[in-house]
């Protein structure tokens, strides 16, 4: 694939702040009409990236281009291409619903009326609401306005920085049927999620760890290169359960996930029967153990232990 079929290309990027590095060597690559997820916990470096590719800060070394324009040299166009949305809610709050797009529409020389075709799924949403004060709507109400906000001048390339963080599972849910209707539009988008259940809705990710990329292909590809067997168990005491299978000969890892604990073993041979017996001997009731596939989050575990 040619570099002109490329959206974002990012080489060798990294940054400091004092002693801290926040991003070291990052090398990726985002195709026109994407929709790409960074997947990583708070502080893996996200937010950073996110920043040096919408011009808000200055990378110490390497390189990176958002529709062939330099972050650096030519952030005035970049300005004019992309769509933003921070992780905090960051639009003035003491206006109403309706002055905020017609604020930011008049800061890139449109209106609300020219690109409402854009929006319309999305703002019909919340037009009924149109004239509150936008410090007055519901997390997710505000998260409908904040995309809007960052649509509303056609933007080729469309960053989101943890846009789910703090709302209700529904409004999760609808804001990525929202993302899908965008994508058909042509627009590529860079999410970046804490959320590991969101990298399956993404066209490919990205894992980000202590500013590394640990691995970057298709939710499915990165599930099917995890070659252990992996075990969900359940017991009546979930702390005494973690401790036991802990000490279990040939454990491998075990990690906590809601109500259950995912097991795996160094050998990839222990069968439930053998674990079913372990635990029994340990005095757990209620035992429950099941075979599974490994989930993205599975993974990202493993890969964080390995670097």
């Amino acid at each position: 694939m040619s570099a002109i079929e490329k959206s974002i290309v990012i080489s060798e990027l990294s940054k400091s702040f004092n002693r801290f590095k926040a991003l070291d060597n990052i090398n990726l690559t985002i195709e026109k009409g994407e929709l790409f997820g960074l997947i990583g916990a708070d502080g893996s470096g996200k937010s950073t990236l996110i920043r040096i590719l919408t011009t808000l800060l200055l990378p110490d070394s390497g390189f990176a281009r958002v529709e062939t324009l330099d972050p650096v040299k030519n952030y005035r166009e970049i300005r004019n291409i992309i769509g933003y949305m921070p992780g905090q809610f960051s639009l003035y709050q003491d206006l109403t619903v309706e002055e905020n797009l017609n604020f930011f529409a008049s800061v890139f020389k449109t209106s609300l009326r020219e690109n409402y075709d854009l929006i319309k799924g999305i703002y019909s949403q919340i037009e009924p609401f149109k004239n509150r004060r936008s410090g007055d709507l519901s997390g997710g109400m505000k998260q409908k306005l904040a995309l809007s906000c960052a649509l509303i001048h056609k933007p080729k390339v469309l960053f989101l920085d943890e846009p789910t963080t703090g709302v209700d599972a529904v409004s999760r849910k609808e804001f990525w049927e929202m993302l899908k209707n965008l994508q058909s539009n042509g627009i590529t988008i860079f999410v970046s999620t804490p959320y590991m259940d969101e990298a399956s809705l993404c066209n490919r990710i990205a894992l980000i760890h202590k500013g590394k990329i640990l691995n970057t292909e298709t939710p499915e590809m990165i599930t099917k290169h995890f070659k252990k067997q992996i075990y969900k168990i359940k017991s009546d005491n979930k702390f005494l359960l973690l401790k036991d299978l802990r000490e279990f000969q040939n454990t491998k890892s075990v990690n906590s996930f809601g109500q259950y604990i995912h097991y795996t073993d160094i050998n990839n041979i222990v069968s439930e029967t053998t674990i079913y017996n372990y635990l029994n001997s340990k005095k757990h009731t209620n035992i429950s153990i099941e075979k599974i596939d490994a989930t993205v989050e599975d993974c990202f575990i493993e890969l964080c232990t390995e670097n």
